[in-house]
Parts: structure tokens; sequence; C-alpha cells
């Protein structure tokens, strides 16, 4: 691979990286181990570069870090604890917000938790269509099933989600 092979790479590739650490994340369900991941498919994405064809390059990506990971649960059948994933930030609140900010803490990691516990099927294609925003055609390509396969595994996931959400709610009420 020459260095303007390289630059190509980098310049078409590596833009997606936030995602693909994304994706992995909430279907390996642990920091450590999506980083892993997420290093062995941009090697292989690398590796492979020239196979690529001027496609969407964030859907190439994101299909080759959902085999990494599906490689990796396979090989690593020992199931950790979830961890939740919540983003800290650090910044200066005014203290009137600060009894919101918690309830919107609270709520986000709630629902990371619901998606953590969906099976995989249904939770790749919730982060792959609310989190990282692609078309179902898109996640079609990248998780290798027909759209209404894709469409019915939505639905489910969905129904799942509020299901839990509003049993959630009757227990706080």
């Amino acid at each position: 691979m020459g260095q303007r092979d390289v630059e190509r790479f980098e310049r078409i590739v590596l833009p997606h990286l936030d995602d693909a650490y994304t994706l992995a994340r909430y279907l390996l369900r642990d920091e450590h181990d999506a980083q892993d991941a997420v290093q062995d498919a941009v090697l292989r994405a690398l590796r492979y570069f020239d196979g690529y064809r001027e496609g969407d390059a964030r859907a190439w990506l994101l299909t080759i870090v959902r085999n990494c990971c599906l490689t990796w649960q396979r090989r690593d059948r020992i199931r950790r604890a979830s961890i939740p994933f919540v983003e800290e930030t650090v910044e200066a609140v005014d203290p009137r917000e600060t009894d919101a900010l918690a309830i919107e803490r609270s709520d986000r990691a709630a629902l990371e938790r619901l998606i953590a516990s969906l099976p995989t099927e249904f939770r790749e294609v919730i982060v792959l269509r609310e989190v990282e925003g692609l078309s179902y055609k898109e996640i079609s390509d990248v998780i290798g099933a027909p759209i209404g396969t894709v469409m019915s595994r939505l639905a489910r996931a969905r129904k799942r989600l509020a299901s839990a959400l509003r049993i959630d709610a009757k227990e706080a009420g």
C-alpha cells in the first residue's frame, strides 16, 4: 500500500472512527473491548482497502466493525458485568439547572441500560438507526439482512424498549 493509498484511507475512513466506537461499545458492552475491536476493524479495513469501491465509507467501516464485534464475542464467551455507557463532561452549571441535569443523566443512563439489555440483533439495529442515524438501506448493508428484516427488528426493539420504559415508569410512580 502506497503513501497515496494511506492518505486516501485516512481521508475517507478515519472520520468515521467515533461512529465505529459507538457501535462497538453498544454491541460489546465494554469500553476496552470496543476499543480493541475498533482497532482490529481499522487494521482490517486498511489491509483490505484496495477492495473498497467508492461506496459509503461509513457503512463499509461499520460493517467491518460489526463483524469484528461478532468475532470478538464468539472468541470471548465469558460475559462481563454490563457497564453503563455514560459520557461525562465537566462544565460550569447554573445551580438551578442541577436538578434538571441530574434527571436527564439518570434518564439517559436508564435508557442506555435498557438498550444494553436488548438481544444483539435488536441492539445493533437500534444503535445504527437511532444513535448513528443510518437509513434502513445502510443498516441492511451493515448487518447483511434484507430491509424488511431491519424494519422488523427495529419495530420489535422499539416495542421492547417502550414496554420496559412503561414498567420502569410504573415502578417509579
